[in-house]
Order: structure tokens, then C-alpha cells, then sequence
């Protein structure tokens, strides 16, 4: 299996390692690269690029020091297998994102079909997305989105 690494992304930084992983599943590298953040060790990062490199699989990040870490609780570890994903309300002076669903994928191709959509439905209400992030802190990616009728790009 592939080697993914997480590199610091810098005019004069020659990209040193944050992070790496030995033996991960493509699957999961694919649901990493579709990612806009990196929540790891109460730090955020936003990634700036991503490559394919011979040996390994690399995302280039930036410390986001305009965001904050949010203080959501870590799942349940009693949760069931799988991946888990939180559709959250972004509001742009927002001090917190309300929770609007939460899935759980036993599917990693599911879950990247989540991440991926511009939009996802919700008991009859549109998302359209704004951000994603993997939160290693609490094992669970989020998809921010704001109503569609909210987003007067549409």
C-alpha cells in the first residue's frame, strides 16, 4: 500500500513534513484528497495542492490561523464501523456550526460521493457545499454547507 504524506506548504519552507502514513488504503487517500482542511493535534490546515509523486501520495497544507478548532465532542466509540460525516451549517461570522445530519458510510465510495457533491439533501432542504475537512481529533469528516436558497451565487 501507499505512503501519504502531509507537507508544509511555503514560499521559503521547502515543504517540510507535518505528517505521514505508511500502508494507506488508495480509498482513503482519495477521501483525504477531496478535502479542504486537516484538523490534527487542535491545529487546522488548509491544503493549498495536492500530488502524485512516484513513491508517495503528498498534500500540501497551510497552517489556517484565521480558523479555530472547534470544540465539538468526539464521537462515541461505541459508534458503529465505517466512516462518519457531519453536514454542519456554515454561517460566515459564525462562532458555531449547527449540526444538521450525521452519516455513517460502511462504504468508502459512498462516503467519497458525499464529499465530493456540490449539494446534498436533507428532509427536503438543498446543501450546497462550502468546505470540507477531515477531523483526525474526532474521526469524522464535515461537510460545511449553507441552504441553497442562502447562496446568492445560485
Amino acid at each position: 500500500m501507499p505512503r501519504l504524506e502531509y507537507r508544509l506548504y511555503g514560499e521559503d519552507s521547502g515543504f517540510p513534513l507535518l505528517y505521514y502514513y505508511d500502508s494507506v488504503e488508495r480509498e482513503e487517500i482519495a477521501l483525504r484528497f477531496a478535502c479542504d482542511y486537516l484538523v490534527k493535534e487542535s491545529e487546522v490546515y488548509e491544503k493549498t495542492s495536492n500530488a502524485v509523486e512516484e513513491a508517495c501520495y503528498v498534500i500540501y497544507v497551510k497552517r489556517a490561523d484565521d480558523e479555530r478548532v472547534m470544540s465539538w465532542k468526539k464521537p462515541d466509540s461505541g459508534r458503529t464501523s465505517g466512516l462518519r460525516m457531519e453536514l454542519r451549517e456554515y454561517r460566515e461570522l459564525g462562532a458555531n456550526y449547527r449540526l444538521v445530519h450525521t452519516y455513517n458510510f460502511q462504504d468508502n465510495l459512498a462516503a467519497m460521493l458525499h464529499l465530493e457533491a456540490n449539494f446534498l439533501y436533507v428532509d427536503g432542504q438543498e446543501w450546497y457545499r462550502t468546505s470540507t475537512e477531515i477531523d483526525e481529533d474526532r474521526e469524522t469528516f464535515v461537510f460545511y454547507a449553507v441552504k441553497s436558497e442562502s447562496d446568492p451565487a445560485l
